[in-house]
């Protein structure tokens, strides 16, 4: 695999990873949510939840329902250190590997679609300004190459099949404990970045099929990355839950 090509999906991933950890990382979301959920949302808010949430074209097989209900009670995460109380660098990650695991592992009994219910949301509402601004980004460059309508609506089809196997690859590297919440696998996130950054890399041969060649640099060149575009447009939120905590 090209190097090019394990960079894109490292970058895809560490992007889509760090988006979601500093948007959760905000204890006060949990009160925000609940403030939202009484109230009817905007209708900017509301379209893109409606296209995020819903299955995909071409990913319809590997789609788990949006569990709809209350915002469940935040998990119990670590103590940090008391004011004046030093901490070193390895006890530092090792209890933000304990919050990544409370956060978004499995909880004692909880089930498949009570841990739907709690990070879905999360993951949405993580995701949705970063894909607001991609879908900007992808307007703008894509006006900037004169991509036509018909051509557009041509390389959404062909990423319903990219989306798909994005899901399925990510799925069984989580039922495998490839990527797992509860453990700093590196190696195993390197090696799911490379596969992913094949992916993501192989929709461009596609885009190549469907827009002119001129038209592909002329979007490079206002800024536009498809592997950015694509790992955040991924419906993530498809996603099968990890499996529960060994014990």
């Amino acid at each position: 695999m090209p190097r090019a090509t394990r960079l894109l999906g490292a970058t895809t991933l560490v992007g889509l990873s760090l988006s979601l950890w500093f948007y959760l990382d905000n204890r006060a979301l949990r009160t925000e949510l609940s403030e939202l959920a009484s109230r009817p949302a905007p209708a900017a808010v509301a379209a893109s939840a409606a296209r995020t949430a819903g299955p995909a074209p071409g990913v319809a097989r590997s789609a788990a329902p949006i569990v709809r209900g209350p915002v469940p009670p935040e998990p119990a995460l670590p103590s940090e250190p008391s004011s004046g109380q030093s901490e070193s660098r390895m006890e530092r990650r090792a209890r933000r590997t304990e919050e990544f695991a409370a956060r978004f592992g499995r909880l004692d009994g909880e089930t498949e679609d009570e841990y739907r219910a709690r990070i879905l949301p999360l993951i949405s509402a993580g995701l949705l300004v970063p894909r607001l601004r991609a879908d900007d980004q992808r307007k703008a460059a894509q006006d900037k190459a004169h991509v036509t309508p018909e051509q557009a609506a041509k390389l959404d089809k062909a990423f319903d099949k990219v989306y798909g196997d994005a899901l399925d690859f990510t799925n069984k590297a989580i039922t495998d404990g490839q990527l797992s919440p509860y453990e700093r696998n590196v190696s195993g996130w390197l090696e799911f970045a490379g596969g992913l950054g094949g992916i993501l890399g192989d929709a461009n041969g596609q885009i190549g099929k469907i827009l002119e060649p001129a038209q592909v640099r002329a979007m490079s060149d206002a800024g536009f990355e498809w592997g950015e575009y694509l790992g955040l447009k991924a419906p993530w939120e498809q996603l099968k839950p990890p499996p529960p905590r060994p014990q």
